[in-house]
């Protein structure tokens, strides 16, 4: 995936607001994928990157958080854990499917669920970096997330 073109989405957010990737055109986005809300290797994985906010936003990147849990479900884990980034509901999986990550089957016998990835996209919509985990108990490599960012200074 690295090199191509960034699959195309529009995504209704925790405020049920459609949000495109094609919104951030000019901007780095770093695009994560997590399982489901409120477990605990996402809420760590993302208050993370709440916490390191500003090195991000320094780096001149946008941080858009997808899983495939509803808007309302979201907008409650926003809210809870005090993200400052958008999180994005990919209820009908297609987008995760189009960044090829989505399970086949998850726990408990759950299909179609997101996998843990990260993609760094840079200004032209290119991707510049892509890591997806067939383990959900692991997290993407956010030092290699923020060298791939350095480079697009």
């Amino acid at each position: 995936m690295v090199g191509q073109t960034a699959p195309s989405f529009t995504l209704f957010n925790s405020d049920k607001k459609e949000v495109s990737l094609q919104d951030y055109t000019g901007k780095n986005v770093v695009l994560l994928f997590f399982p489901l809300a409120f477990t605990s290797v996402c809420t760590a994985e993302l208050c993370e990157l709440r916490d390191n906010i500003a090195t991000y936003q320094n780096l001149n990147a946008e941080i858009l958080a997808v899983s495939v849990d509803s808007p309302f479900t979201l907008a409650r884990f926003k809210e809870e854990q005090n993200l400052p980034f958008p999180l994005l509901s990919d209820f009908n999986k297609e987008v995760s499917a189009a960044y090829g990550s989505l399970y086949d089957t998850f726990v408990f016998g759950m299909k179609g669920v997101s996998k843990r990835s990260a993609f760094v996209i840079d200004k032209n919509g290119t991707i510049q970096h892509a890591e997806v985990l067939e383990n959900a108990g692991e997290v993407p490599s956010f030092e290699a997330v923020r060298e791939t960012l350095n480079t697009l200074q």
